[in-house]
């Protein structure tokens, strides 16, 4: 038979009280209730509890045990049950993980990971390499947080909330021809490109936008970064097309040239399951890094949605 756990309040409340009058009147109960709850409980326990000594009650040696257990119950259910109250950074002890893409890392990561430092030393950040888009690791709890482009593959039940909207650029190295004259749309479709595509796709919305204007490019390598393709462009003549504020901090003396056709921008997301939308340490640190990315040389404007 599943146990009646109310009866725990009860009993609480008679132990402590040692009346069935006062505790009663603890729980807003008539006696005659508080009368028919101490049955039950004698009868679920198999023991008196309380038993008459001239005109009050004491408690058996089996209720004398139980005293102090029963009340740690109680006061542990309440808090289970009690509204989660505001987490204090300062103190909180915690380990969070974070996958991303490479860039992300080297634009936000050494600004987090200083206001962490200050505001909530205890707490770890993280950073796991972003090998594919699937949601089954926030599902899981294998991870925390993402961030990426929202796009048609991206689970529906997931909160996002964007961090910053970023523009594409073409990189190339010092002293490339590019960076002599006007960079028109022929020029750079004559360029030899290096295509970054962590699933290994040969096209992308670059190849698109040249389609419309009667241009082909030719992609002499594919790599699963923006870190490879940046360094396989410091070190030839290729052309990167990156996003700019992503891979700022990869740049070094690498240049980058302002694309000479329409290309749509991309909006950086932070993603996360909603099983975590109500743990204060979580929203806190939601807060946190949307607060960092809001700053220059990043903007944002959205809030979460679910």
């Amino acid at each position: 038979m599943t146990p009646d756990f109310n009866l725990l309040i009860t009993l609480d409340a008679l132990l402590e009280e040692g009346s069935v009058a006062g505790a009663a009147r603890r729980l807003g109960l008539s006696a005659s209730a508080m009368s028919r709850a101490l049955a039950r409980l004698r009868e679920t326990t198999g023991d008196p509890l309380l038993v008459r000594a001239g005109r009050g009650l004491i408690p058996t040696p089996r209720a004398q045990i139980l005293r102090d257990q029963v009340a740690r119950l109680v006061q542990e259910t309440r808090a289970v049950l009690r509204p989660q109250q505001e987490v204090d950074p300062a103190s909180l002890e915690r380990t969070f993980r974070l996958r991303s893409s490479d860039g992300f890392v080297e634009a936000v990561g050494p600004a987090l990971l200083a206001r962490l430092a200050v505001e909530a030393p205890g707490v770890r950040l993280h950073f796991l390499a972003k090998t594919d888009k699937g949601s089954g690791p926030l599902r899981r709890g294998e991870l925390d947080f993402e961030t990426g482009v929202i796009g048609a593959t991206t689970a529906p039940e997931l909160r996002t909330q964007a961090l910053f909207q970023d523009h594409f650029v073409a990189v190339v190295r010092p002293g490339h021809p590019l960076c002599d004259g006007p960079l028109t749309a022929s020029r750079y479709a004559e360029a030899r490109h290096v295509l970054v595509s962590r699933r290994g796709q040969p096209h992308s919305p670059v190849d698109e936008a040249l389609a419309t204007l009667g241009l082909t490019r030719t992609v002499a390598t594919l790599v699963p970064g923006f870190a490879t393709a940046l360094a396989l462009v410091r070190g030839s003549n290729l052309v990167a097309t990156v996003p700019h504020l992503h891979c700022a901090s990869l740049l070094g003396d690498l240049v980058a040239l302002p694309l000479p056709f329409a290309l749509p921008g991309i909006r950086i997301a932070l993603l996360w399951h909603p099983s975590q939308d109500a743990d204060p340490g979580h929203r806190w640190l939601r807060a946190l890094i949307r607060d960092t990315c809001a700053r220059p040389p990043y903007h944002t404007g959205a809030t979460d949605t679910p």
